[in-house]
C-alpha cells in the first residue's frame, strides 16, 4: 500500500515555484500575492499567517490586509479594487468565509479574473469547464491532480468518484479528472450527501476523491479492494489528554480504509501541503500571464 505523502509532493511543486520565481526575476518581475481576513476568526488568522510565511520563504511580494469584522461591504470591494488595480499584486485571495454581513459571492466577482488565483471567479470557473489554460483552478483541487499525477496513478479510463459537491472542491475536481490529458480521461461519478446507497457507488470507484467535510465518514463498505483514496477532509475531533484537546483528522476513516487501498492520502500530511503549494504556483502563473499581456 503507497501512502500519497503531500509534503514530498508540496516541496517538488515549491521547488517548480523557485525556478519560476528566479526566471521572472531575471526580467525584472516578482509575483506579489495580497490575503485579505476580515475579523478574527482563528482558524482563518492561522491560514492566512502560513500563506503569508510561504510567500515570504519563497520571495514573493506578500500583502496582508488584516480588515476588522466591523468592516462594511462596501470598504471591503473599495480594498479589492485598490489591490486590483495595483500593479505590484498579481495574485487576489478574500480568506473563507467572512463575517456574516459579507456577500463573499459579490466579493469573489469584484475580483480581477486575472488576480483570481483561488479560481473562484465565474471566468475562472468557465474557463475550466472549458479546458481554457489561461484559467486558474481552485487550489485543493488541483492539488488533488498533482498528487494522482506524481503517485503514477492512471486516471485514463478509470471509474472516479467525487464525494461532495462544493464549488471549492467537488464541482472542480471533477471537472479536472474529466478533462483531457494528464491526471484527467476518467469517468467521474460526483456524489453526496443526498445520494442514495453512497457505498454501492463508491465501490465502483477506482479513484475516490472524499471532499464531503465530515470526519471519519468514508469507511471500509465504501471501499473497494485495490482503491486509491484521497483524502480532503481536514477536521477537528476531540482528543481529551492531548496537549490542544483536539486531533486533526480526515473524511475518511484511514486506520480500517488504508489496508484495502493500492494508495491513499494521510490527514495530515496530504491534501493539506498540497493546497498552499498550489496557491504559490496559481500566483507565479498570474505574474507570469501579466507579463504577456505587457508584451502584447
Amino acid at each position: 500500500m503507497q501512502i500519497i505523502s503531500g509534503t514530498v509532493v508540496a516541496e517538488k511543486v515549491l521547488e517548480e515555484c523557485r525556478r519560476d520565481i528566479a526566471a521572472l526575476a531575471a526580467l525584472g518581475k516578482k509575483p506579489g500575492l495580497a490575503v485579505v481576513l476580515v475579523g478574527d476568526d482563528p482558524a482563518s488568522r492561522a491560514y492566512v499567517r502560513s500563506k503569508d510565511k510561504k510567500c515570504r520563504d519563497l520571495g514573493l511580494h506578500s500583502v496582508k490586509l488584516e480588515l476588522p469584522v466591523t468592516t462594511t461591504q462596501a470598504e471591503l470591494l473599495a480594498h479589492v479594487e485598490a489591490l486590483n488595480q495595483d500593479p505590484t499584486i498579481h495574485g487576489i485571495l478574500v480568506q473563507s468565509p467572512p463575517p456574516p454581513h459579507i456577500d463573499e459571492a459579490a466579493i469573489v466577482r469584484a475580483i480581477d479574473p486575472a488576480k483570481d488565483v483561488d479560481g473562484f471567479h465565474p471566468v475562472n470557473v468557465a474557463k475550466l469547464a472549458l479546458e481554457d489554460p489561461t484559467g486558474f483552478v481552485p487550489c485543493t483541487p488541483l492539488g488533488c491532480q498533482r498528487l494522482l499525477i506524481e503517485a503514477g496513478i492512471e486516471t485514463k479510463g478509470a471509474n472516479a468518484v467525487v464525494v461532495g459537491r462544493s464549488m471549492i472542491v467537488g464541482k472542480p475536481m471533477a471537472l479536472l479528472l474529466m478533462a483531457k490529458g494528464p491526471g484527467g480521461d476518467a469517468t467521474v461519478t460526483v456524489a453526496h450527501s443526498r445520494t442514495r446507497d453512497l457505498p454501492a457507488i463508491t465501490r465502483q470507484a477506482d479513484i475516490i476523491i472524499a471532499a464531503i467535510g465530515r470526519p471519519h465518514f468514508i469507511t471500509a463498505e465504501h471501499v473497494k479492494e485495490g482503491a486509491v483514496v484521497i483524502d480532503v477532509g481536514i477536521n477537528r475531533v476531540e482528543a481529551p489528554g492531548t496537549e490542544k484537546g483536539y486531533k486533526l483528522v480526515g473524511d475518511v476513516a484511514y486506520d480500517e480504509v488504508a489496508p484495502k487501498c493500492r494508495a491513499i492520502t494521510p490527514v495530515p500530511g496530504g491534501v493539506g501541503p498540497m493546497t498552499i503549494a498550489m496557491l504559490m504556483a496559481n500566483t507565479i502563473k498570474a505574474c507570469q500571464q501579466a507579463r504577456s499581456e505587457e508584451r502584447r
